[in-house]
């Protein structure tokens, strides 16, 4: 998870991409368009307008609650078919950032028929004591998947335990990029970063 932390209610909801985003009026590979998208994070109430407080400062006049589109069952099922549609072509395992990655993980998993791991955000003090769960081999590819992308700091540490674990990771996919800066961070550490959405296209037609 790299989004903000609400401290208002707030009013609900009432998206030019680039390679990173899907193309309106028709999905990649025969997945959900961007405004399907669009819509399914709004009927799931997770756009949400007000004044909230970021993770790592500031303020926000928007909040996208990942916790109610991955909990959607129709939400997530559309995520997830374009995660998957994404995908098809690569061979890639997936990886799943703890906790809110693990719902977009599992169900595009199971969508592609390819298992997946998770990476925790601190090693387990008990049991195994694993910070990556699942069956990992050395040389590995991974992509990983992740819900919202803001400053990026969240992903490149799931990608620097996978890279720790022998997995090789070029690539993090999210549902939506707030296009403030995690971009960048993950390009210093040569990640590319996709997005089903940005916070532009999420936000093109905001009703006032």
């Amino acid at each position: 998870m790299d989004d903000t932390e609400p401290t208002s209610r707030a009013s609900k909801a009432s998206g030019n991409g680039e390679r990173h985003a899907l193309a309106d009026g028709g999905g990649t590979a025969g997945g959900p368009t961007r405004t399907e998208l669009v819509s399914a994070l709004r009927a799931a109430d997770a756009v949400r307008f007000g004044e909230f407080e970021l993770s790592h400062g500031g303020t926000s006049e928007y909040y996208v609650d990942k916790y109610l589109f991955e909990t959607d069952p129709e939400a997530l099922a559309v995520i997830a078919d374009a995660f998957a549609a994404r995908l098809a072509d690569t061979d890639e395992t997936l990886a799943g950032v703890a906790l809110g990655a693990v719902p977009l993980v599992a169900v595009t998993a199971d969508r592609l028929g390819r298992r997946y791991v998770i990476a925790r955000k601190r090693t387990k003090e008990y049991g195994t004591g694993n910070r990556i769960e699942g069956r990992l081999e050395a040389g590995e590819p991974v992509i990983v998947l992740e819900d919202i992308a803001t400053t990026g700091r969240s992903a490149v540490d799931a990608v620097e335990a996978l890279r720790e674990a022998g997995a090789v990771v070029d690539r993090v996919f999210v549902v939506v990029d707030r296009e403030e800066g995690a971009r960048e961070l993950l390009a210093e550490h040569d990640i590319e970063l996709e997005a089903l959405l940005t916070a532009s296209e999420l936000l093109a037609d905001r009703e006032e």
